[in-house]
């Protein structure tokens, strides 16, 4: 398959050369074009105010792996991927393996997912991957499940453009449970601002803070998606959410989309009276 890949660690991150040459291994047709250095939680930002640079990069990568390092933002480099520098369009858009998790609420301000996105956007099927620590530097088996799941997708595509959020646990492959499909979860953050002063005698401030992940659940049946009884909110209700499953060491696999519109809000909104007339003389 002819895949695009993109990240927001950077060109040299280990996760995106680990990726990109299983790939190319595998006989995949794989363009690189990331961020020149580390762009994490930079969201769905985009350069507007200044050019964007993009130099080849050579004796990184697997001989037939194509890569540019770019000047931009992850979703730049998406962007200026499909736009100047592949001849064709890629049949999948792969961003990742990101060092660290996109978990539940991660996915609004990561830079992997929003490279990914920028995909989907663009009508093209796309796939984040994120292996769950900041400290595991083993990306192998993430890789290798990327492999596969690009296999299953060039043999069954997806019917639509959606992104699939795979997160994959720091644990060895024969530790791995299994792979589930999840809903997205919560992972909110106690965030603080710790107040420095510089040599200069200027205030400056640190972002600090820590997870705080969904509230314990019961446990929960990962081998199988239950069956699909009832309305569609109430069956998605039964899925694991991707924070929990991460916890018992399954692949997690959400399905993601750009539009964010709130189905269950439009409803409770068609209950509303509003009238506003603002004519002048009425």
């Amino acid at each position: 398959m002819n895949l695009l890949l993109s990240n927001d660690d950077g060109i040299f991150a280990l996760g995106i050369r680990t990726l990109a040459n299983t790939l190319a291994v595998a006989g995949h047709q794989v363009t690189v074009v990331c961020p020149d250095r580390e762009r994490s939680a930079t969201g769905h930002g985009l350069t507007l105010h200044k050019p964007i640079r993009a130099d080849v990069v050579e004796s990184v990568f697997h001989p037939s792996v194509k890569a540019w390092a770019c000047s931009g933002t992850p979703s730049d480099c998406v962007k200026l991927g499909l736009g100047a520098l592949l001849d064709t369009p890629p049949d999948l858009v792969l961003s990742g393996i990101n060092h660290g998790a996109n978990l539940g609420t991660d996915v609004l301000y990561s830079g992997t997912v929003s490279a990914a996105m920028e995909g989907a956007i663009e009508g093209i099927p796309s796939i984040a991957f994120s292996l769950t620590s900041y400290s595991s530097q083993f990306f192998q088996p993430a890789a290798d499940f990327a492999q596969l799941l690009v296999e299953h997708l060039e043999k069954s595509p997806l019917s639509q453009p959606i992104l699939l959020n795979v997160n994959v646990p720091p644990v060895a492959a024969e530790e791995i449970a299994g792979v589930t499909f999840t809903r997205q979860g919560v992972r909110r953050y106690l965030d603080w601002f710790e107040k420095r002063v510089d040599p200069r005698g200027k205030t400056y401030y640190w972002l600090a803070g820590e997870a705080v992940e969904d509230a314990a659940q019961p446990e929960m049946v990962f081998a199988a998606l239950p069956s699909k009884s009832g309305t569609d909110l109430e069956w998605l209700n039964l899925l694991s959410t991707d924070v929990q499953a991460i916890r018992h060491n399954y692949i997690t696999i959400t399905p993601l989309q750009y539009n964010l519109t709130c189905a269950a809000g439009l409803a409770d909104l068609r209950e509303w009276k509003l009238n506003f007339n603002n004519k002048s003389g009425s």
